[in-house]
């Protein structure tokens, strides 16, 4: 009997032994891991704002100097020369260069033009970077929003040409020096649609913006023309759209 008693009590010292080691490694499992990094919540009770990395909005850096138009890509490889222009844009008797550039992965992306004038030892310094006087080539829809486009230099005038169809619009425009800044001096643009044809001619030297309207519904076509003075203000090449300027207006 005693032996028994002996035995049940061996028993039940195993049972509890082993129940507590069950419990211990339980809560072991249970622990919760709290990551140290900040939560987007966390950043919004904060007044502080989560944004992505977006490549297509990095910090462009142009060089100041180089031999040649090539040089004057940015070190990130991310765009290439799609358009370039030279002649005499200041002149100074010197041959300077105009270039469109274009994002090598992205279409929709924005176009930096340039404008490198060239110095006494052939060399060239870069004067001006717009980011908006050219336009994207398409649009969200992978629309080719002009079927021609080409820029040129002539006596002394940057010329910027796009040529669309329909509500996209043909635009013909000059840019020029005046003193250190490179200006608009003049700007034609023109729009067809079902019924009738606009046009809006922009003359920084008269001061003035002309527009006509064509009825086309009408056999003989008749034509209407408004021109009116504007106050005679600098439209600066970093600042213009091309695309964008009557709007502004």
């Amino acid at each position: 009997m005693k032996n028994s008693i002996v035995y049940i009590l061996s028993l039940l010292l195993v049972f509890t032994i082993q129940s507590c080691k069950k419990d211990t490694q339980t809560t072991s499992n249970n622990v919760t891991v709290t990551d140290s990094l900040p939560t987007n919540k966390e950043f919004e009770e904060n007044g502080e704002e989560y944004e992505e990395n977006n490549p297509e909005e990095a910090d462009i850096t142009y060089p100041e100097t180089g031999k040649k138009a090539s040089d004057f890509l940015p070190k990130l490889g991310i765009y290439e020369i799609q358009y370039n222009a030279e002649g005499d844009l200041n002149n100074d008797g010197l041959k300077d260069i105009a270039v469109v550039l274009k994002h090598k992965d992205v279409k929709t992306s924005k176009r930096p033009m340039l404008i490198l004038l060239q110095n006494a030892d052939k060399s060239y310094r870069l004067d001006k970077v717009s980011d908006v006087a050219m336009p994207a080539e398409y649009n969200e829809f992978d629309f080719k929003l002009y079927d021609t486009e080409d820029i040129s230099i002539e006596k002394g005038k940057l010329l910027v040409n796009l040529y669309g169809m329909g509500p996209s619009g043909t635009f013909f425009c000059t840019f020029k020096y005046m003193g250190k800044d490179l200006v608009l001096n003049y700007m034609e643009a023109n729009f067809s649609g079902a019924g009738g044809r606009s046009g809006l001619v922009y003359d920084f030297e008269k001061g003035e913006i002309t527009q006509t309207e064509t009825n086309t519904m009408k056999e003989d076509e008749p034509t209407t023309s408004e021109t009116i003075k504007i106050k005679k203000k600098p439209h600066f090449f970093e600042e213009t759209s091309v695309t964008e300027f009557f709007n502004e207006e």
